[in-house]
């Protein structure tokens, strides 16, 4: 009995979280230019001041064996403040999917541009940026670097809305399974266990 509450709360895990709000405003109505504008914005900005961690989120980070960022601030912010005194593996392999707008008239806010520029994105309008396939290439090179790394212990990864919905796909095809559906709001988080552990 005891040899089986200890292989229980050794069993590995890879557990993904999205970052904490940023501090930039997301309702200010910009042309496609100044979207792109913004968007090099948003990826210094760090996070909104005041937020505070989910305790399930320190929890988890507590637990895992090593901790991964992006190396976005909004991602590195969120890491350090659900787990201030543990070490980070900060990586560019986890920043999240690029957002170019494609060239409409008008002006709509940050928000709706984002549903443009990912939706164009996502039919392969990408302006000389990471396209789609690369993303996806990507992804599934970060889900096979997380599983590797989950075999010395449970690991965590902070990063990014996008790009942690392009990853699930490759870890269920893995045998992976989410155990732990917290949504894709700030701050949410996916924990994935193993299905059958040798």
């Amino acid at each position: 009995m005891k040899a089986m509450a200890a292989n229980t709360q050794t069993q590995t895990a890879i557990t993904i979280a999205r970052h904490g709000q940023p501090d930039l405003n997301r309702f200010v109505k910009l042309n496609w230019r100044e979207y792109e504008d913004w968007w090099v914005q948003y990826d210094l900005a760090g996070l909104k001041p005041g937020q505070i961690p989910p305790e399930s989120l320190k929890a988890e980070a507590a637990a895992a064996k090593t901790l991964f960022a992006s190396t976005l601030r909004r991602a590195i912010e969120t890491a350090r403040a659900a787990a201030p005194d543990r070490d980070l593996v900060i990586d560019a392999r986890f920043v999240e999917a690029p957002l170019p707008p494609p060239p409409m008239p008008g002006k709509f806010d940050a928000r709706t541009w984002g549903v443009f520029a990912r939706c164009s994105w996502w039919l392969g309008f990408h302006r000389g940026r990471e396209s789609r396939q690369d993303a996806q290439l990507r992804a599934e090179g970060v889900a096979e670097f997380l599983i590797e790394a989950a075999q010395s212990g449970p690991v965590i990864l902070f990063a990014h809305g996008w790009f942690n919905r392009m990853i699930r796909p490759h870890l269920k095809a893995r045998g992976w399974r989410c155990v732990r559906d917290g949504g894709d709001w700030y701050w949410s988080w996916r924990r994935y266990e193993l299905k059958n552990p040798r």
